[in-house]
């Protein structure tokens, strides 16, 4: 946190102390967040202060819990239904905004040329202002464009009824995307908040325009250029300019993409990463099916456990140092984090640097402060420490190793190397981190044994198993959409531990036979990811998080069939799967299971139908990393090959 000089006192805003005398100072925050006098300041919280001196000091105002969203009214938006979903989805979400005076909204829609909207009550409807100048962009008012939700709310409601029938005939295909959030951003500017964009094209006019590179990449990837991946980086810095700016301001971007498109994830996806904020990824969006998930997510967005303008500093005992942050967040001085938007989804990894011996029985000593404004204006401290035993006994580390939290590193570790390298060199490093973790244990840890042995540490049994998922994974292969690896290598970035194992091994269960089973048993029946297991009259149902395949086999019973879909035939069912629940006992089961994921994941997850010999059973095919495939080994010949690599460095 930031100490500065207001006259002849130093001032620290993360726990209030002051003192007349410049001299280095040290945090006097108490392990239990209170505040202690100087005398009695505990050795874990003792972090170096920053000195910055300035004529005046003024603290703000905790902000107000702003929400202003952004839809697309192009062509395309309105057309796919994806206007109407989003205004839709709004109308019932901003039933879960917080109460009270100091929750404000406003709303813009955009295509060519951006409209906003004073729903003051002073006035009988909504009325609109357009903003026609994309290159260089400004706020039509400079109030009244965000007001309190309990003054707008029935002229909000009205208006979000009201769009997709204004543009329904709008026949302009541009889309000027980067105009739209930076003219949203300068009338948040002086409050801060969430912006929550709703895009359904490729940004084309205005500030931040930008040209398919769709076409580039499956040229690049096929004929195994050297620099494919430098696709996988934004266009330009524009839009990365703009959310470091926002990010200053205080306001965290949320964008929703509902596609049937290319739209440069690569370059859209900065935006968020930089604010605190997150991308929604719908593609190809369909109207019938992906609505309720839109819905879902954007109320989960607006109503889950979240602050505003957050600062985050990590600080550790001598000898040891933090060497990097990772995560969705801006980065101005070396030490703090800053955290438009903080939620109770995101994950921070800190990477530390050892540089100092510790003796055996000693602790080392870390805490993790986060300042925060709640929605309803509080201004919080959360202070977490952890004190940790030191030892010099290398097994004692392997058998208190945490699998999934390792596994989760490994995972964001490749998700911010798919920009930076080619996917082969990307793979390889993976590869043999697992190897050298593997051969570490072999050599310092394991007992003597025969040599044609594989030993794993029982805490990381599974590591090669994540591993070679990890390699097998859309963000690692070659033949993806670069807008399919972009949000995935963006979705990782900040994803949470519980959810990194399963998006890379997702979770798979048999459903034909759900009325067979014990309902405690059911989720955690699961099957090994190999099609040794999939039957041709079995229906399978895998998700990973955020999408649900449902695999139908070609030999399926008809009665299950009818129980389940409504229809005793495979053609039958919709391609465009949404589940209903019918008068029968297997009905019913499936969709408790469903209901229960989608609550263990805090997400919808969309409903897709995969059915065997066709292109969407490939799609369900294609996770079954066990198996060799054209992207890889096979399970059995991952641990051969890491076997032999581990005995090549014994040797």
């Amino acid at each position: 946190m930031r100490f500065v000089d207001h006259g002849r006192r130093f001032i620290c805003n993360l726990c209030g102390f002051t003192d007349e005398t410049p001299r280095d100072y040290f945090c006097n925050l108490g392990p239990d967040g209170r505040r202690r006098d100087a005398d009695e300041r505990p050795e874990l919280c003792r972090g170096t202060v920053e000195f910055v001196a300035t004529k005046e000091f003024m603290v703000r105002e905790p902000m107000p819990a702003v929400f202003f969203f952004l839809i697309d009214v192009s062509m395309n938006a309105i057309q796919t239904g994806a206007t109407a979903a989003a205004c839709n989805s709004v109308s019932q979400a901003i039933t879960d905004l917080p109460e009270g005076p100091r929750t404000m909204v406003g709303i813009a829609t955009f295509d060519s040329t951006i409209h906003f909207y004073n729903l003051k009550r002073a006035f009988q409807q909504p009325l609109m202002l357009i903003v026609p100048d994309v290159q260089d962009v400004y706020t039509p008012l400079h109030t009244d464009l965000i007001v309190e939700l309990a003054e707008c709310r029935q002229h909000l409601e009205q208006l979000l009824e009201s769009i997709p029938t204004m543009f329904e005939s709008n026949k302009v295909a541009e889309s000027a995307f980067g105009a739209a959030i930076k003219a949203a951003f300068l009338a948040m500017k002086p409050t801060g908040g969430k912006l929550l964009v709703f895009q359904s094209v490729l940004p084309s006019v205005g500030i931040g325009s930008l040209s398919s590179r769709e076409a580039e990449g499956r040229t690049s990837i096929t004929s195994g250029e050297k620099e494919a991946h430098k696709l996988l980086q934004p266009a330009d810095k524009t839009l990365k300019t703009m959310a470091i700016e926002f990010a200053e301001y205080q306001v965290c971007v949320d964008i929703f993409i509902t596609s049937q498109t290319y739209v440069d994830m690569a370059s859209i996806s900065v935006i968020p990463r930089t604010t605190g904020g997150q991308v929604y990824y719908y593609y190809p969006f369909s109207a019938i099916s992906d609505s309720a998930k839109l819905y879902n997510d954007l109320r989960w967005n607006i109503s889950r456990p979240q602050g505003f303008e957050a600062v985050m500093r990590v600080r550790c005992s001598t000898g040891v140092q933090v060497q990097e942050y990772s995560g969705n967040f801006c980065k101005r001085i070396p030490t703090d984090i800053d955290l438009p938007g903080i939620d109770c989804d995101k994950t921070i990894m800190v990477t530390l640097k050892h540089d100092d011996k510790f003796q055996e029985g000693t602790e080392c000593a870390f805490q993790c402060a986060l300042l925060y404004t709640t929605v309803y204006g509080q201004r919080r401290i959360r202070v977490t420490n952890l004190s940790l035993p030191c030892t010099s006994m290398l097994s004692n580390l392997f058998r208190s190793a945490d699998l999934d939290t390792q596994f989760a590193c490994f995972l964001k570790q490749a998700a911010s190397g798919i920009p930076a390298s080619p996917l082969s060199q990307v793979r390889e490093q993976i590869t043999n981190l697992c190897i050298n973790i593997l051969h570490s244990y072999r050599k310092f840890c394991a007992t003597v044994s025969s040599s044609g042995q594989l030993i794993l540490p029982e805490a990381l049994k599974l590591f090669p198993l994540y591993t070679l998922a990890l390699v097998k994974s859309i963000g690692l292969r070659n033949d993806g959409r670069l807008d399919d690896r972009s949000y995935w290598a963006s979705y990782a970035a900040s994803l949470s531990i519980t959810l990194a194992v399963p998006l890379v091994y997702p979770r798979m269960l048999s459903i034909h036979d759900l009325t067979s089973k014990d309902d405690d048993s059911i989720i955690s029946s699961t099957i090994p990811l190999s099609s040794e297991h999939i039957m041709d009259d079995g229906i399978y149902l895998l998700e990973n998080g955020e999408d649900c395949l449902i695999y139908v086999g070609n030999m399926v019973n008809p009665d299950i069939l009818q129980q389940i879909f409504g229809t005793p035939s495979v053609e039958g069912i919709p391609s465009q799967l949404v589940l209903e629940q019918f008068d029968n006992d297997l009905s019913k089961k499936l969709n408790n299971v469903v209901n229960e994921i989608r609550r263990q994941r805090c997400s919808y997850l969309r409903l897709r139908l995969c059915k065997k010999g066709d292109q969407s059973g490939m799609l369900f095919l294609s996770y079954m990393v066990e198996d060799k495939n054209p992207g890889g080994l096979s399970y059995v010949e991952f641990l051969v090959h890491i076997h032999r690599q581990i005995q090549t460095k014994m040797a």
